[in-house]
């Protein structure tokens, strides 16, 4: 796996989280961003707008919606750029059709979704967490997604900065979710010196072009991707192609290009699925959390810690695949799991579906465009 070194000092700033999006974006690598301006995501456009420009190769194209916009990354990804956009809800349903293109044609890139109240036009301004599960199955068909989420601005430049990563190692579309709460949170970051960060890239073919077969399985079911216009053989469709990229309908090499696409992620689990632990090695009730909703959730759990009650908090920065590892540990030594998010229970559906009927699951659902507080979740944990 290639590995990109740049010369920059690190740096702290007083940033929005959209704007730690957009730094950890340009630290990753990214060289270009098509997008259409919404609420509350815009601000990421706006960073790379003014900062693309004056960068090497950097481009920046605003679309005229988030169809176009999807459809120039995916294009700008097959060419050989770090490509990025960024949408809220109702942009992001409008992308669905072309993100299972990206997902069938293997092109790295990095889909942001700043959560807002909905359906429809929703609540522009409040957040939410009602996308959670159109990030997973938006698209449709038989189809692996790699889905982040991040909860504070810190996180927000680093999580970016893993959505590359693993955008180019696996050869796939990743999403990045935050909430309005977080993405308008501002807050001292440090931007790290590009040394002290591993900066992954997609695998290129060592094989003359003659000998190339841009979708042949390897050991990691991920295939070297060449660059259009690179002199190697190019043959993009959405259609169910062979190794050669070819259209095929033949039960056989659907089979195999359907399971390939799942195994490159299936077998990475454990470099995917991410989480954060507080105070659970003693738990008995553990709240389980993601976005804004985990810091609320952090402090509930000290504040209940203080009257005694042994809670903890596991804190979801992958949310799919689902890190059912970490959620099942404690389902099996937890007496109560506590579950608060921005919906009417979205991801407590996982949690339940992994708890499988051993503990009790409490889920606390708000759709009123506010945020839960440390106080709701204090109440249930106690």
């Amino acid at each position: 796996m290639a590995v990109q070194r740049k010369k920059r000092k690190r740096r702290e700033l007083f940033a929005l989280g959209n704007e730690a999006v957009a730094e950890g974006a340009l630290l990753a690598g990214c060289s270009f961003y098509a997008g259409y301006p919404i609420t509350p995501s815009t601000e990421i456009m706006e960073v790379m707008a003014n900062r693309l420009p004056l960068i090497e190769d950097g481009v920046f194209i605003q679309m005229e919606d988030e169809i176009a916009s999807m459809g120039a990354t995916i294009g700008a990804s097959l060419a050989g750029r770090k490509a990025m956009t960024a949408t809220s809800g109702p942009g992001f349903a409008l992308m669905q059709e072309h993100i299972g293109y990206a997902c069938m044609v293997e092109a790295p890139l990095v889909v942001v979704n700043v959560m807002r109240g909905g359906p429809s036009t929703g609540l522009p301004t409040s957040p939410a967490q009602a996308d959670v599960q159109m990030a997973r199955w938006g698209t449709h068909g038989d189809h692996p997604i790699i889905v982040l989420s991040a909860s504070n601005v810190q996180e927000c430049l680093e999580m970016t900065v893993t959505a590359f990563n693993f955008a180019e190692k696996y050869r796939t579309p990743v999403i990045l979710l935050l909430d309005e709460v977080t993405a308008h949170t501002r807050e001292k970051i440090t931007v790290p010196d590009p040394d002290e960060v591993e900066i992954l890239s997609r695998v290129e073919p060592t094989v003359p072009p003659e000998w190339f077969k841009p979708y042949a399985d390897t050991a990691r079911g991920v295939p070297a991707m060449a660059p259009i216009g690179s002199g190697y053989r190019t043959h993009v469709t959405g259609l169910t192609h062979d190794v050669m990229g070819y259209p095929t309908q033949r039960p056989d090499e659907v089979k195999d290009a359907m399971l390939r696409l799942f195994r490159k992620i299936d077998q990475y689990y454990g470099d995917i699925q991410m989480s954060d632990e507080y105070m659970l090695d003693d738990a008995e009730v553990a709240v389980v959390a993601y976005g804004s909703v985990a810091r609320s959730a952090h402090l509930a759990v000290e504040q209940a810690r203080e009257r005694g009650a042994k809670a903890g908090l596991l804190t979801l920065k992958t949310l799919f695949p689902f890190p059912r590892p970490a959620v099942e540990k404690l389902t099996h030594r937890c007496h109560t799991v506590v579950v608060p998010e921005m919906n009417m229970g979205q991801m407590s559906r996982e949690v339940k579906r992994v708890n499988n009927g051993r503990t009790k699951v409490r889920t606390i659902n708000r759709v009123d465009g506010q945020i839960i507080t440390p106080s709701e979740i204090l109440k249930a944990i106690l």
